[in-house]
This record gives C-alpha cells, sequence and structure tokens, in this order.
C-alpha cells in the first residue's frame, strides 16, 4: 500500500511538473507576442508620422469627412459627398474616427490653445490607423505560425515582409475603408477554424468524416464566433469582401483538391450553420441601427452600393482598366519585389501535399490561394479597378510567399523550424540587398515627396486662416457679428475636384472654401446618350476655363463671391492672368494675382490635369494690405 502510494504521488508531481511547465512555455509566448505587438505598433507609428503625401480621396472623403460631421454636427463645413447623400456607405468605419475626435475635443482641455487643439486632430486618425495597421501585420504573422510552427523562419517572414513591403509602407497607415477591411480580414483569418477544411486521418477507414472534435470547447466555438463577427462587420464595410468568405465556405463544402478527411458531420455543419446566422444577424443588427441613427433613416448600405456601383455601373464613372489590370499591374504594385515569390507560392499551393505540411496547413494554403482567384477573376470583371481593392488579399499573398522568400534567401531546410538570426545562413545577400534598396526608394519617396504638395496647401492655408482670423478659431461656434468676414470665401479650388483634403485638414469651420465637385450622373442609364455627354463641373471647367469663370462670378450678381486665395495647379497660371487681366472679362474685379505659395507636385502623375506645382495667389479682394512673401 505504502509503495502505491508513493508511486501515484509521483505521478502526481511528474503531472503538475509537466502543467507548470507548459503554463511557463505559454506565459513566455504570450510575453513575447506582445513585446512584438509593442515593436509593430512603433515601426507603423513612425510609419505614420513620416507618410505626408496625397494618394487618393478616399482616404478622407469616405472616413474623416463624416466622421467630422458626426463629432462636430452639420454647420462643421464638412464634405460628404455624393454616396453619403444616397447613403451608399456604412456609418461604422467613420464612426472610429469620430470617436477619435470626440476623445480630443472633450479631453484635450477648454482651455487648449485652437492651434494646438488643430494638431491634435490632425494627428488622431493617424494614431487610431496606425492600431488597425498594427492589428494587420499582428495577426498576418499570427497566422502564418499557426500554419507554419510559432517561431517559426517562415512565420518571421511572413512579419519582415509585411513590414518592408512598400505598399503597406505607403497606404496601411492612412484611413482608407479598405486598409480596415484588410486588419478585419487578417483578423478573422487568423481565428477561422482551418480544421474545417479537413484534419488528419484519424484510423477509422470505413468513414469519410473525421472523429477529431472541432468544436468541443467553448473556446473553439468563441474563436470561430469572433472570426464570423470580423468578417461580417468587412463584409458590411465593403460588399466585395463577401468574395473571401464565399471561396472559403464552398471549399469546405465541396471539399474540391482537399486533402484529408472531412469533420462536417451533421453536429459540426449545425453548429457552424446556427453560428453563421446567429453571428451574421447580430452584425447585420447592430449595422442597421448604426445607420439608422446616423442617416435618420432605415437602410442598407451594402445593398444600395452594389445598385449604384454594379446595377448602374456609376463606378465606370471614374475609370476603367483593362480586364487583366489586377494581374499585370494590381499584384505587382501591392506586392512589389516579393511578387516573383508570391507567384510561385500561389502556383506550389496547387500540389502542396509534396512540400511536406500537415494536412490542416496544405489545405488552408489551397483555400488561401482559392481566395486569391475568385478574388481577382471576379473583380476583374467590373469595369472600374483599383489597387487597394485587392489590399485585403495583402496578409494572403505574404502568407503564401514566405516559405520561397525564406528558402531562397537563407540556407534553412525546415522552413517551419524554430530558428535564432546567427543561424539563418544568409545566402544572395547582394540580391536581397538591392530589394531592400529598392523598396526604401519606392516607400520612401511615395510616402515622403510624391504629391506632397495637396497635404502642405492645407497647412498653409489654416496657418494663414489662424494668422489673419484669430478670433474665429472656435470649432462649434461659427456665428459671428461681423458681416464682412461671414461674406468672406477665404479659399477657392481650382483643382480637379477632391485633390486635396477638406474640413479634417482645414479644421476651422469658420474658414469658408468652395472647390470644383464632379458628382456623378445618377439619374442616367448605363451607355446611355445622357451619360455619355454628361459633364461634371470639373470638365466643365477645364474644357471652358475663362467661360466657366464668368459663370462663377457673374456681372449681374450682387456681392460677388470672390476668394481671398485661389488655388490650382500651374496649368491654369495663363487662364487666370488672362480672365483678370485689364483686358479680360474679369477686369472689373481690379485683382492683380500675386504668387504666394507653390509647391513641387512629384515627378509623375496620373491626371495631366495635376501636373507642375500646385500654386496658391492671393486676390488682396478683402485686404488690400496683405503682405506678400513670395
Amino acid at each position: 500500500m505504502g509503495s502505491g502510494k508513493k508511486s501515484n504521488s509521483g505521478a502526481s508531481n511528474a503531472t503538475i511538473t509537466r502543467s507548470s511547465s507548459k503554463t511557463h512555455v505559454a506565459s513566455k509566448a504570450a510575453i513575447k507576442a506582445q513585446e512584438a505587438l509593442a515593436v509593430i505598433f512603433a515601426f507603423r507609428l513612425i510609419n505614420a508620422l513620416c507618410v505626408r503625401t496625397f494618394f487618393q480621396p478616399d482616404e478622407y472623403f469616405q472616413a474623416l469627412e463624416p466622421a467630422w460631421r458626426m463629432a462636430f454636427g452639420g454647420n462643421s463645413g464638412a464634405w460628404l459627398t455624393w454616396e453619403w447623400e444616397h447613403q451608399l456607405r456604412s456609418s461604422v468605419h467613420p464612426a472610429v474616427f469620430a470617436f477619435g475626435y470626440y476623445v480630443v475635443q472633450n479631453f484635450g482641455g477648454s482651455n487648449m490653445a485652437p492651434q494646438v487643439m488643430a494638431k491634435l486632430l490632425l494627428v488622431a486618425p493617424k494614431v487610431l490607423q496606425t492600431g488597425f495597421a498594427t492589428l494587420s501585420d499582428w495577426y498576418s504573422w499570427r497566422l502564418a505560425e499557426k500554419l507554419y510552427g510559432r517561431g517559426s523562419a517562415a512565420a518571421w517572414s511572413v512579419l519582415l515582409t509585411t513590414l518592408l513591403n512598400p505598399w503597406q509602407w505607403y497606404t496601411s497607415t492612412r484611413t482608407f475603408s479598405n486598409c480596415f477591411e484588410t486588419t478585419l480580414t487578417a483578423t478573422a483569418l487568423y481565428y477561422f477554424p482551418w480544421k474545417l477544411l479537413g484534419t488528419e486521418d484519424d484510423g477509422i477507414a470505413e468513414s469519410q468524416y473525421s472523429t477529431i472534435p472541432i468544436f468541443e470547447t467553448w473556446s473553439q466555438i468563441n474563436s470561430f464566433r469572433l472570426s464570423l463577427i470580423l468578417a461580417a462587420f468587412a463584409v458590411l464595410l465593403r460588399p466585395t469582401n463577401l468574395l473571401i468568405w464565399l471561396a472559403i465556405g464552398s471549399l469546405a463544402l465541396t471539399r474540391l483538391t482537399l486533402g484529408g478527411k472531412s469533420p462536417l458531420t451533421r453536429t459540426n455543419l449545425l453548429i457552424a450553420y446556427r453560428e453563421v446566422f446567429l453571428c451574421g444577424s447580430l452584425v447585420l443588427g447592430l449595422s442597421l441601427l448604426a445607420d439608422r441613427q446616423y442617416y435618420g433613416e432605415w437602410t442598407f448600405p451594402p445593398l444600395t452600393f452594389l445598385q449604384f456601383n454594379v446595377g448602374k455601373d456609376l463606378a465606370a464613372f471614374y475609370g476603367q482598366n483593362d480586364w487583366h489590370y489586377y494581374l499585370s499591374q494590381g499584384i505587382t504594385l501591392s506586392c512589389t519585389t516579393v511578387t516573383p515569390f508570391v507567384l510561385q507560392g500561389l502556383y506550389k499551393s496547387l500540389d502542396v501535399e509534396r512540400s511536406g505540411w500537415s494536412v490542416t496547413t496544405s489545405n488552408t494554403l489551397k483555400a488561401l490561394s482559392f481566395v486569391v482567384a475568385t478574388t481577382i477573376a471576379s473583380l476583374s470583371l467590373v469595369s472600374h479597378k483599383e489597387v487597394r481593392f485587392i489590399t485585403p488579399l495583402i496578409p494572403v499573398f505574404h502568407v503564401l510567399a514566405a516559405p520561397y522568400i525564406t528558402s531562397f534567401f537563407t540556407s534553412i531546410a525546415d522552413v517551419t523550424a524554430t530558428v535564432s538570426t546567427p543561424n539563418l545562413g544568409w545566402k544572395r545577400t547582394p540580391l536581397l540587398a538591392t530589394g531592400l534598396l529598392v523598396n526604401a526608394i519606392i516607400g520612401g519617396y511615395l510616402s515622403y515627396f510624391h504629391a506632397a504638395a495637396p497635404i502642405q496647401v492645407m497647412d498653409f492655408l489654416r496657418s494663414e486662416f489662424e494668422r489673419i482670423h484669430p478670433k474665429h478659431l472656435s470649432l462649434t461656434n461659427t456665428i459671428t457679428d461681423d458681416l464682412d468676414f461671414e461674406q468672406e470665401l477665404f479659399a477657392l479650388f481650382l483643382t480637379p475636384c477632391h485633390a486635396t483634403p477638406w474640413r479634417s485638414h482645414l479644421i476651422y469651420p469658420a474658414l469658408r472654401a468652395r472647390a470644383l465637385t464632379c458628382e456623378p450622373p445618377i439619374d442616367t442609364e448605363p451607355h446611355s446618350l445622357r451619360r455619355r455627354v454628361y459633364m461634371d463641373e470639373t470638365r466643365q471647367f477645364y474644357v471652358d476655363k475663362i467661360g466657366f469663370l464668368q459663370e462663377l462670378w457673374p456681372r449681374d450678381r450682387p456681392g460677388e463671391d470672390m476668394a481671398r486665395f485661389i488655388i490650382g495647379y500651374e496649368g491654369i497660371n495663363s487662364t487666370l492672368h488672362e480672365y483678370f487681366d485689364w483686358s479680360g472679362p474679369g477686369a472689373r474685379h481690379k485683382i492683380q494675382l500675386k504668387e504666394v505659395w507653390s509647391s513641387w507636385n512629384g515627378l509623375f502623375t496620373d491626371d495631366d490635369r495635376k501636373a507642375g506645382r500646385l500654386v496658391v495667389w492671393a486676390t488682396e479682394f478683402y485686404d488690400k494690405a496683405y503682405p506678400i512673401e513670395p
């Protein structure tokens, strides 16, 4: 009896020791992951603060302008585009940035100088987007660890590739809905139970179904729920995100090309359908309530989005591309120097079993490749294409490419093995150094120099407004008894529409500005004559500049709305001087334009109308004593 008791005690102690050891290892791994998260956040914060260029209008007009109106009200001067007026966009995304504005406004201190408050309001969206970019990078890395092993060379390769991707440096910290969609997608892919695609052979030959439990614990179910909730929000934010989840779902059900045994027993299927219904209903309900609160009526933006952009084909109004755009340009731009490895990963995934991966990893890589193929094929059918539309695929690109990047530049035989940096055995270092240099040049130029003028000009105008009108810097109260000031148009933008940010950078509601618009022909049918001959305000200006200016300032209008500053690209310089010349139609204004600011706008442009310098001309219409400093 004594011997038996001693033996049980020893076994118990051994069990406790093993349990304690596992807990210790898990604790160290958690600390390491937290440290990595902090490092990634610091890196992306530096990234966000270094990006000082203009990319595309949606960065501001689909996020920050509606967010500004949410935070500061309808009289705040926010510019809501036709998409918001016709309820094409979900209010969830801008609500996040509205919260950031709310925090700055209410906790910044009532005694804070307006100029300091303005700078904090400029920084707040950058800090929030830094958080989203960090999570995107982090969960891409964690997904790779799930597939290739914790601490594996391939997993670390995913993280380094993500951080060193110049396109990610250029875009991930911008407030695009596509960037937020990418964060939601990467996180949802990490929490998704990939064993749904198939599990290892459990030794029961007579059954095609695996007996390995998929939804045995609440932890497994909650992980699945979190994935579904995040995926649902991504779909509501950008309806095209549904393509990703339809691809994964259809592959799980049909099991085409998948290995192992199916875990989709009747019980597991019922659980999966139940969770999809419950999580989808929860997100849909929250979205409907949020949009009801924002729009003031019941609406469903994803349906309206599809109706306008697909049914009416209004997206084509903003540009059309060849069917092969994503294949010939999209993947290359988003992956840059690692494009060959991405293509290799896509090709190798077709016969991934020979690589020695586990069944779960092999099936997951096949599913991710299928996601890329179906998404790009579907988006290629739409005439309007942009690189950022495939941004949610970037984490997938990096995961697929990682093993081949690792084996190409290191001597590691097993990319799933946990290794330390000294043991990597670097090879082809000149090529690696060249690739890193190319990435640095591309990312540095695009983020710091290319199209920096549209951001800089807003800083100039805002600082001039602070200097000229120091009594009108309130963010909420725009009522004034200064009748002369009420009539002042501070800035007139004669540039292609949405060529600069707006209230998110002008800040002050009293700073009244006007810009050319480009509303699409909403009430016209696709391919109709009315649509073909339709000209928005921007096109009208560039077709007949002098005629447009005559309409802008008609002779019979009392109190003509002349601007203190006129902003435009240098190509309109001759037109403005011709109009205001003593013999021109605008001679009655008695204005002699003076160039007070200009900035180089980059080596190239996608729009010839934006070529050359961006210039600010002072009219001195309101203050003849304005000090000119060329």
